[in-house]
């Protein structure tokens, strides 16, 4: 055998051995619920001993665990995960239920409750805390995750610290009034009070067809679960260390919901970052149109501000 090949041969072991090291680094990890399995990846530093781990709660909608969905890709999740590997910090973040790998644990629509994303959460730091290998667990949630993650912080004593990322600062019923304010007088007329009548925890009778997306009889008692939740009253019950991270060009959570968050919660730090959208990366505008390549673009990094802000919090904790 010539010396080439035997050069060659080494370094495919070589690679190979890289390669081993490389997927060992992540896990699948599995929350066992009543309805079904939820699935995560838990990411690992080489360092495997005492560590800090940061549970990645995604936002709405059917996003998976990078921060994905059918409709975009940017993978800001899984970026978030890569940075803290790099910084010797575990993580686990997870397909919510019904999506992705955790499809089989949905349960039917009519059934499904705001709290059950909550518990979801309880139920995946109670589970992490099982694990010797962690010493301390932290919790970051993006957009609706913020709100989830608030809420299971506050139920349990084993959560050291919260991060929220682009989190409502206001109550669902007023961005949901908000986001409507574009249509007719004669829309408003109709969906405001049935909004309102949602609020106060009553169920709605006939809804005209057109109305069905947002208002169908399956659904009413999922938004009666999150319309109860207000952001600022559910931040003042933690007291454990917080950081408020937002965008200042993210089209979807405005500045003033992070101003909303700090102002009711004064101990938390909060931390206003100049062009960086809601998928968590660098952009110049706030056109949504000129914003969609971003938000399909997975190769782009986060933004560096964000990434070394959310490090140096988590770092931080005891």
């Amino acid at each position: 055998m010539n010396r080439n090949r035997l050069f060659l041969i080494a370094l495919s072991i070589m690679f190979m051995g890289n390669i081993k090291k490389t997927f060992a680094q992540e896990e699948t990890i599995v929350l066992k619920t009543t309805t079904g399995e939820i699935e995560g990846t838990l990411t690992l530093p080489n360092n495997t001993k005492d560590l800090t781990l940061v549970l990645l709660i995604a936002g709405s909608g059917p996003t998976d665990r990078n921060g994905n969905n059918e409709s975009m890709e940017n993978n800001s999740l899984k970026f978030i995960s890569d940075e803290l590997r790099k910084n010797s910090i575990a993580s686990v973040r997870f397909d919510k239920r019904g999506i992705a790998r955790s499809r089989d644990a949905m349960t039917s629509e009519g059934d499904l409750r705001f709290d059950t994303y909550v518990n979801d959460v309880i139920g995946w730091v109670e589970l992490i805390s099982k694990d010797k290998r962690f010493s301390k667990i932290v919790v970051a949630g993006h957009s609706e995750g913020s709100l989830i993650g608030m809420i299971a912080s506050a139920k349990t004593k084993n959560v050291k610290a919260y991060i929220s990322i682009a989190g409502a600062g206001r109550p669902a019923d007023e961005i949901l009034k908000e986001q409507l304010s574009v249509a007719p007088t004669s829309v408003k007329d109709i969906v405001y009070p049935m909004i309102d009548k949602l609020k106060r925890g009553d169920t709605l009778g006939d809804v005209a067809p057109y109305l069905a997306s947002l208002f169908r009889p399956s659904v009413q008692p999922y938004m009666i679960s999150w319309l109860k939740y207000n952001p600022q009253e559910e931040i003042k019950k933690l007291t454990i260390p917080i950081l408020i991270l937002q965008g200042t060009t993210d089209v979807q959570v405005k500045e003033e919901d992070a101003n909303l968050l700090a102002k009711a919660q004064p101990k938390a730090e909060l931390k206003i970052i100049k062009n960086m959208n809601h998928v968590l990366k660098d952009c110049e505008t706030n056109d949504k149109e000129k914003q969609m390549p971003i938000y399909n673009n997975p190769d782009l990094p986060l933004n560096k501000e964000f990434a070394d802000a959310f490090v140096d919090f988590v770092k931080k904790v005891k």
